[in-house]
């Protein structure tokens, strides 16, 4: 039983990019908000900027949207934030930074991402490579292969 519910966590790590102390840090977090833990874990890792940027089709895997936000390539409601764990929130606009709408990564990466459907918690412009986050996705519209569960069950413990 443990270690299915070790395994559980570590693929969310995984799949997410984050180490263990942040990864503890959100599970408290989504611990002290109202609801459901584990449904509430999920959408703090889902909000993450790096997953966003990933979501929106402006990188092709979570690691590189990590990399272009960490390179100051994007805007969030008009300020450049280089942080991958910024938290985004319902209303945020994330559009790529004028000097790097011209490079030929973004024009690589959106006919890559072309045919990939965004989901419908966030509204994309792929012309102006901005974006909006409606609101904050709830567990159902969330498509990763994860029982939180287990990883409530793991930390409650």
């Amino acid at each position: 039983e443990y270690a299915l519910q070790l395994q559980e966590k570590q693929k969310a790590k995984f799949i997410y990019g984050v180490l263990e102390k942040p990864f503890r840090n959100y599970y408290e977090k989504a611990d002290r908000m109202k609801g459901m833990t584990g449904e509430n874990l999920m959408t703090i890792l889902e909000s993450r900027l790096d997953n966003v940027v990933f979501r929106m089709g402006f990188a092709r895997t979570r690691r590189e949207a990590r990399q272009v936000v960490d390179h100051k390539m994007f805007l969030v409601n008009g300020k450049s934030v280089n942080i991958p764990s910024y938290l985004v929130k319902a209303g945020d606009v994330i559009e790529v930074r004028e000097k790097s709408k011209s490079l030929q990564r973004f024009k690589d990466i959106t006919e890559v991402t072309a045919g990939r459907t965004t989901p419908e918690w966030v509204d994309v412009d792929a012309e102006s490579l901005k974006g909006t986050v409606k609101e904050l996705p709830n567990r159902e519209q969330i498509d990763v292969p994860v029982d939180e569960m287990l990883i409530v069950e793991l930390y409650s413990k």
